[in-house]
């Protein structure tokens, strides 16, 4: 299976894995499992980080860092994955959460999220519960 992790997944997983369910981590942690982050995540965290938000206590570079020493799969935007965020229903507006959809759908890879408005879509999406 391949997996697509959402931003606060991510940083969860690499930073402060105990918010995670146990089931989430074996899932991530399955080496049968392609476990990826993507460059939108890197861009968010930096992005959210520059602007003060709340829960974005990394700087995008350690994120990076983590997230490459752990081998997790990373991901690039690609123009397939931009143009298919215009397909997307207006359920949210958070562009980094739309393009994080939009690569799911492409790849495809199931979407593991803790945001209740993305698991709308209609896409591969899992929800994750924080601990």
């Amino acid at each position: 299976m391949r997996v697509l992790l959402d931003t606060h997944v991510l940083l969860w997983l690499l930073m402060e894995p105990h918010r995670l369910p146990a089931p989430v981590r074996d899932a991530v942690e399955d080496p049968g499992h392609d476990v990826m982050f993507s460059a939108v995540n890197i861009w968010e965290v930096a992005i959210k980080k520059a602007l003060g938000k709340p829960g974005f206590d990394f700087t995008a570079a350690d994120v990076l860092q983590a997230a490459r020493a752990t081998q997790l799969t990373e991901l690039t935007v690609t123009a397939l994955h931009a143009a298919r965020v215009s397909t997307l229903e207006p359920l949210h507006h958070d562009p980094f959460d739309r393009l994080l959809i939009a690569q799911a759908l492409c790849e495809p890879a199931r979407l593991l999220t803790a945001d209740r408005t993305i698991a709308r879509y209609a896409a591969p999406i899992d929800l994750v519960a924080q601990r």
